[in-house]
């Protein structure tokens, strides 16, 4: 039960955080987002108290060191299939093109309005 409890209490706090932003509207932007950061860190350290949050914050944790295993392209790579998706972008826009300029002949064809 205290686990939904902090759950529940770490929603509220960053409904202040947002609450806060927008109350604030009269104040600097610095102080409004200080406010919202405020109540989004607060809740962030009620939900570390939880197992649900601690669930959450090792997947974070795992997914971080995933990402760092990644073998990402390099800029050529890149470049090449950007450069090849682009192509296959004009090639199937031409033969789209074409499709619809048959079809419209057809139509006009068959609606007898053909010249």
């Amino acid at each position: 039960m205290t686990e939904k409890i902090k759950l529940v209490i770490s929603l509220l706090l960053v409904a202040a955080g947002v609450a806060g932003f927008y109350l604030l509207a009269d104040q600097a932007l610095v102080v409004r987002i200080l406010a919202f950061l405020a109540g989004i860190i607060v809740a962030l350290l009620v939900l570390k108290t939880t197992s649900t949050g601690q669930g959450a914050f090792a997947f974070a944790r795992e997914a971080v060191v995933e990402t760092r295993k990644v073998v990402w392209p390099t800029r050529k790579e890149t470049i090449q299939t950007t450069a090849a998706v682009f192509g296959l972008v004009i090639v199937m826009a031409i033969f789209l093109w074409m499709v619809d300029v048959g079809f419209m002949w057809a139509v006009k064809q068959l609606m007898g309005r053909g010249a």
